[in-house]
């Protein structure tokens, strides 16, 4: 999300447009600190432009508000209907709201959710969060709400060009879906190959590995992201989901996200405190 963010100031810059208003770069700072609530506070003070709406949109999507998060970050929209980058937030948005939401209700948001996606591809086919966030609704959805394989599959080449190491995770992520786990392992080791330096590719590996019920080998592939990163809070985050989805060392896992969610270090790139309290819930803490 940080790439997205430069992504988004550099797009301002070329276009030409004013400056934030004082304020707003407080404001930022304190998002990517994740005081939401205080940086919402400066932000409602200020001129309702596009930017300070987008950045109050996306205060409100990592607190879990998703209903204000859709309806501010519309209001973005509407002001500056051509920008890739809010409208990638917009689907992140609605796409949080139809996971939240029962049944038929859900349906409205995914559709909503993809057609924001696809129209923040068509105006910059080189947003990778854009393309990251298209290629998991396609994979996902069923084909009576726009999902399907083959348009996954149709824009790899887009991703290609960014990224080889996403391409391989892409092709991982098809085949796991449609249940070939071994040439799905593959890809996944491929990835990690591709980004040795990468926490994120270990862990979704081992993620996979977990999935599968391979609990030494996703152990070992762990530690070697904690040697990777010793401090980073998403192995933390990471270990315990696994740990509760998986039904092991509970206690254990209650004490990793007790420390996740007291951390003063976590980014907007990290999982949200309101995911941490919700996996902390499973264990009985809460």
């Amino acid at each position: 999300m940080r790439a997205a963010l430069l992504s988004y100031c550099f797009v301002i810059s070329l276009a030409g447009a004013e400056p934030p208003p004082p304020g707003y770069q407080h404001a930022l700072d304190l998002y990517n600190h994740t005081d939401y609530t205080a940086a919402v506070r400066i932000l409602r003070a200020l001129p309702q432009t596009a930017p300070t709406l987008e950045l109050t949109g996306r205060c409100y999507l990592m607190d879990a508000e998703y209903k204000l998060a859709v309806e501010v970050l519309e209001k973005a929209v509407l002001l500056d209907p051509e920008n890739s980058m809010t409208l990638t937030w917009l689907g992140r948005a609605e796409g949080r709201r139809a996971q939240t939401s029962i049944a038929l209700a859900a349906i409205p948001h995914a559709n909503k959710a993809r057609e924001s996606l696809e129209k923040a591809v068509r105006l910059d086919p080189r947003n990778k969060d854009a393309l990251d966030d298209l290629f998991e609704y396609y994979i996902q959805a069923p084909g009576f709400m726009g999902g399907g394989f083959g348009k996954a599959e149709k824009l790899l080449p887009l991703m290609a060009q960014l990224d080889p190491a996403e391409v391989s995770f892409a092709q991982g992520r098809i085949a796991e879906r449609q249940k070939d786990f071994s040439a799905a392992e593959a890809y996944f080791r491929l990835t990690a190959a591709h980004a040795p330096r990468s926490v994120g590719r270990l862990l979704d590996l081992a993620r996979f590995l977990a999935k599968r019920n391979r609990t030494e080998d996703s152990e070992i592939v762990f530690a070697q992201a904690a040697r990777l990163a010793p401090n980073a809070a998403r192995v933390r985050f990471a270990r315990a989901e696994l740990w509760i989805q998986s039904g092991r060392n509970l206690p254990q896992a209650r004490e990793l996200l007790q420390k996740y969610i007291a951390s003063a270090n976590l980014t907007p790139d990290d999982p949200s405190r309101p995911a941490a309290e919700e996996l902390l819930k499973k264990t009985g803490a809460l």
